[in-house]
């Protein structure tokens, strides 16, 4: 038996368009990693769905996370610090930072992910992002951009 320890200038960082991702690791013998993740005001996700899971833990700020059903208008969850969203398996959903702050959480997900963000991640900020990789890759990782009605 061992521990492992990765602090917070050890964990490997990559930003996705705005938002920096730190590796944190996983837990052995299961299907989980964790990242931490800062979402500057304005940024987030488009819409999509996805194999993984996600539990989110908001540590500060506040950020919106929201459901799409089928059919139905979006449920939208406003989760300041202290708040734990689950997303289950293939829900369509997104998040967005729409507060004027920054915003930080802890982000638990299967491996298929983490491959996912390191695949698309850079070392600095992307002030113009690539989408035809970014598309490319969720293509390549199973994630699935949602087509929303005008």
């Amino acid at each position: 038996m061992s521990i492992s320890v990765t602090t917070m200038q050890q964990g490997e960082t990559r930003w996705v368009v705005a938002d920096r991702i730190r590796f944190l690791g996983g837990l052995a013998g299961s299907n989980l990693e964790l990242l931490e993740v800062e979402v500057p005001p304005g940024s987030g996700t488009p819409p999509h769905s996805h194999a993984s899971p996600e539990l989110f833990y908001v540590i500060a700020g506040e950020v919106t996370i929201r459901h799409f059903a089928a059919g139905k208008p979006p449920t939208t969850v406003s989760a300041g610090a202290g708040t734990s969203v689950r997303i289950d398996r293939h829900a369509p959903h997104n998040y967005m930072n729409e507060s004027g702050k920054p915003a930080r959480m802890l982000v638990l997900i299967e491996p298929s992910m983490t491959a996912f963000f390191r695949e698309i991640g850079t070392a600095e900020p992307q002030t113009a992002p690539d989408f035809a990789r970014i598309g490319a890759a969720m293509q390549r990782h199973g994630i699935e951009a949602l087509q929303m009605a005008s």
